[in-house]
């Protein structure tokens, strides 16, 4: 049989663990949708657009470490850029995998469909890779291989999206066989002086402090680093907190563990405990305006560390050529014990008092009962708005995880990449909290949780617009037509699916809705939460007000 440039992909991606990829069918893209499905270690997952497809990839990467979505040239690949830059912002790595015209019009003279009407070919090339680690465009078989080989590699390694393009005529043309995957996993010598140097640096701050505390960020999970950072916080004892974006990260049963850090929405005693601290150890960190609450919450100063994926900064001196697995690691063997911090302090999870069954839903209770679902198998999908600050105010079982988009920020993600991650995963309980605006944008992509029968429990929160984007500066931009969203299920479902949809506007409604859910396990469930639109967490407000403020300097004048 002859061997492909489609079937190497395809060999490739399998090789490296994944078990789908996702995709949407365009004429540039049908041949080599047809090599892939020949590899049967592989699903061929589709999507109802590009935009949801490239979410869905990264919805399966955080569930799956790296995944794959296949479209069609500029149209399609255009579209999923957006979902691509998400991947980059969060660290993701996805892989984008375009077709793209024959070979023999490149340079032709010719003009083709679904391209800008001249015959430069090379724009899309150039576009993507703005929001990419590595973006090979292949038409020859040739080269199909190495340029194969060098995007995996590097976006395993990057922890960032890569790129392909391959010409249609190409997907089916005779190419050589891969080898073993172990060059495309295996990690770089580290630079040992650099580390050595870097963890003397970390234990000097220590030696000298008193009250050291640790805080956990986003990157941690993506430099495949969780379990040494919670190793480096049982051998120093100290206090341990965690930014927004990391919720789930670590394990809020430790012994250790004093709540969320995020300046005047912390936790109680968090902010005081952080910004007191005389030694701060910022585990992989993201400080952007939103996790700085408008710049007012950045550990700066000689008494704080930033271990960075592949860089250390400590005493104004910056170390690299390790990861931060070996540098964790290698602290853990050497810090000294410092538990003043975590000694004298004590974390009390929020707690919501239940409401009279019959009263108003509230948005307290609906966060109180989605609360009391989580077990170690779920995984909690909370999309842009106030199902951040309500995800915040939950307490995780060990092992449950909290998923957020909170760099990137595009509303509506959450959808399809909950469905990505619920096909990632099919062992965990996925629930996904989202408002109403947030879900009109990629709703279409309940339909395929229908389709591949997945049972994704989404609260859908009706309170008639952005109300993130009321508490960050209003206007009649941010109110929007009302759906009847449960009343979707029956569309979704056309008579064959098992999609179930519910509104309720009290607690005991919530409370039957959630058991009728539960007990739906083939398909997903909407459970259209009606609030009031003014019904939101202070949490929310307070930070909105903080950003707002941000957002609202004036320019500086020289």
């Amino acid at each position: 049989m002859t061997y492909t440039v489609g079937m190497y992909l395809a060999d490739r991606l399998a090789q490296i663990g994944l078990k789908h990829h996702f995709a949407v069918a365009g004429d540039y893209n049908l041949v080599l949708l047809d090599q892939l499905l020949l590899n049967k270690d592989m699903q061929q997952i589709y999507c109802c657009n590009e935009l949801n497809c490239g979410f869905s990839a990264e919805g399966y990467a955080r569930a799956h470490g790296a995944a794959a979505a296949v479209v069609t040239f500029s149209v399609g690949a255009i579209s999923a850029m957006n979902a691509i830059g998400g991947a980059y912002a969060e660290n993701l790595p996805v892989i984008l995998i375009s077709g793209s015209p024959n070979s023999n019009d490149y340079g032709s003279g010719h003009v083709l469909h679904h391209t800008l009407g001249n015959t430069d070919y090379g724009y899309q090339l150039e576009m993507v890779r703005h929001v990419t680690c590595a973006a090979e465009s292949i038409t020859d078989a040739a080269s199909a291989p190495a340029k194969i080989d060098h995007v995996i590699r590097t976006a395993l390694r990057e922890r960032k999206p890569a790129y392909l393009e391959i010409a249609c005529n190409v997907s089916s043309a005779e190419c050589a066989r891969p080898g073993p995957v172990t060059s495309l996993l295996a990690e770089l010598t580290p630079d040992a002086t650099s580390l050595n140097a870097a963890v003397d640096a970390a234990v000097a701050l220590l030696e000298k402090s008193e009250r050291a505390v640790m805080l956990v960020g986003t990157k941690a999970r993506s430099a495949h680093a969780l379990s040494e950072t919670e190793a480096l916080a049982d051998r120093i004892g100290c206090a341990v907190t965690i930014m927004a974006a990391a919720k789930g990260l670590f394990p809020e049963d430790h012994a250790s563990f004093r709540g969320l850090y995020w300046g005047e929405v912390s936790a109680p005693g968090a902010q005081e405990l952080v910004e007191k601290a005389d030694a701060v150890l910022c585990i992989a960190p993201v400080f952007n305006d939103y996790s700085t609450v408008g710049w007012t919450a950045w550990p700066k100063g000689e008494n704080v560390l930033v271990a960075d994926p592949n860089r250390v900064t400590v005493g104004g001196q910056t170390f690299e050529g390790f990861t931060l697995r070996e540098f964790l690691t290698a602290l853990a063997k050497k810090a000294p014990h410092r538990p003043a911090s975590a000694r004298d302090t004590q974390y009390t999870p929020t707690k919501i008092a239940p409401a009279a069954p019959d009263a108003r839903l509230t948005n307290d209770e609906m966060t109180r009962q989605i609360n009391g679902m989580l077990t170690s198998k779920t995984t909690l999908v909370a999309e842009t708005g106030d199902s951040w600050f309500n995800a915040m105010r939950m307490h995780l079982p060990r092992h449950a995880r909290v998923e957020t988009e909170m760099q990137w920020g595009h509303i509506g993600w959450s959808v399809p990449s909950s469905f990505g991650n619920a096909m990632g995963s099919q062992e965990r309980e996925h629930i996904v909290m989202v408002g109403d605006g947030s879900f009109q944008l990629t709703a279409q992509e309940v339909a395929q949780m229908v389709r591949y029968e997945l049972p994704v429990i989404i609260f859908l929160v009706n309170n008639r617009g952005y109300v993130i984007e009321i508490a960050i500066h209003d206007g009649p931009y941010n109110y929007i037509k009302n759906w009847d969203y449960a009343g979707l299920m029956n569309v979704f479902n056309a008579g064959e699916g098992h999609g179930l949809g519910m509104t309720v506007t009290t607690g005991a409604e919530l409370a039957e809705a959630i058991k009728k859910a539960q007990a739906n396990h083939r398909g997903p469930t909407i459970i259209e939460c009606q609030i009031e639109r003014t019904d939101c967490t202070d949490m929310l407000v307070q930070w909105g007000k903080r950003v707002a403020s941000a957002n609202a300097r004036k320019p500086h004048v020289s």
